[in-house]
């Protein structure tokens, strides 16, 4: 099913723009890339926040993006928040005004990484409503969707 909706478009070009913005700068993509996640969770999620498409978004696509995104905000929560400090502090030399924009994505990427999650977790919750609505007597895909239910728990839990 492709999914053809003004809302989810504009949440999607939401997520990849705080993405590239706040989460995967030039500051912190170093001890991104650090992370132990497979190349599929990486291809899903450069996908979900490259650029968006005209034609729609395959559901079943979008659902595989979001468990990638769940499981990469997770990943990210336990491997790298309570260190990230001290991992970008030795990798980049800077002064001045780089210095200073390394230290606002270092004090503020918590916050991002939860805006993201946020992001996230709308968009799960939206097509949902668009999969149940579109279902019309079926079982929706995102019932069928294996790991489908641990994307709340990872977006949500702390």
């Amino acid at each position: 099913m492709q999914v053809y909706d003004a809302v989810i478009t504009r949440l999607v070009e939401r997520i990849g723009e705080h993405y590239r913005t706040n989460i995967s700068n030039r500051f912190i993509r170093p001890a991104l890339l650090q992370l132990p996640l497979d190349n599929q969770t990486w291809d899903f999620i450069e996908v979900l926040t490259g650029t968006t498409q005209n034609q729609g978004f395959p559901l079943d696509e979008l659902y595989a993006q979001i468990m990638a995104a769940a499981s990469f905000v997770a990943a990210v929560r336990r491997d790298l928040v309570p260190g990230l400090r001290h991992r970008i502090a030795g990798r980049i030399d800077m002064t001045g005004q780089d210095k200073v924009l390394k230290d606002m994505a270092i004090n503020n990427f918590a916050s991002n990484l939860q805006v993201f999650a946020d992001l996230i977790y709308e968009l799960y919750i939206k097509l949902v409503e668009i999969d149940k609505k579109a279902s019309k007597g079926r079982m929706p895909l995102y019932a069928r969707t294996p790991g489908l239910s641990e994307v709340g728990r990872h977006l949500v839990g702390s």
